[in-house]
């Protein structure tokens, strides 16, 4: 998708996000060091860079958002099965970049790249902290009553 350009990416309801000025769009993964950071710097639980190896190797696709001078702004994944099964993770942020509607551009593009290649009625999940939740439920995402997300600590 061009700079500053957008899709529709569930049909003619969904208005689009812009790309604001000065900021780019790519279909590829951080590096390891700016997974581990970015991780951190938004809020999100911290990794380790052997497990930002494993992220950044064994996802289904990724969208980063750089600044026109190429540091990362905004980042986002899918891990899944190609088929019916994706789940949207490290959806994230630079809190230096907040409110400028890029987490929304990467969500769409994450969307979009999942609408364009699974057979119909893909189950498209994500785990939602609550800052992300009104982005989330904005783009259509619901509760997943009766379900609820399960996790083992460790």
């Amino acid at each position: 998708m061009p700079e500053n350009s957008s899709r529709s990416v569930t049909g003619p309801t969904r208005v689009p996000a812009l790309l604001p000025t000065g900021y780019r769009l790519l279909e590829e993964p951080p590096t390891s060091e700016e997974y581990v950071q970015l991780r951190r710097e938004s809020g999100l639980s911290p990794r380790t860079p052997a497990q930002a190896s494993g992220a950044l190797s064994a996802s289904w696709a990724w969208t980063t958002v750089r600044t026109a001078e190429g540091v990362l702004a905004a980042m986002g994944r899918v891990i899944g099965d190609g088929t019916w099964y994706f789940h949207l993770a490290d959806i994230a942020t630079d809190p230096s970049h907040q409110r400028r509607g890029l987490g929304r551009v990467v969500m769409e593009q994450l969307i979009a790249r999942i609408d364009d290649v699974a057979p119909p009625q893909p189950y498209i999940t994500l785990l939602a902290d609550p800052p992300g939740q009104s982005l989330y439920r904005s783009l259509g995402f619901v509760d997943s009553d009766p379900s609820l997300g399960m996790r083992l600590p460790r």
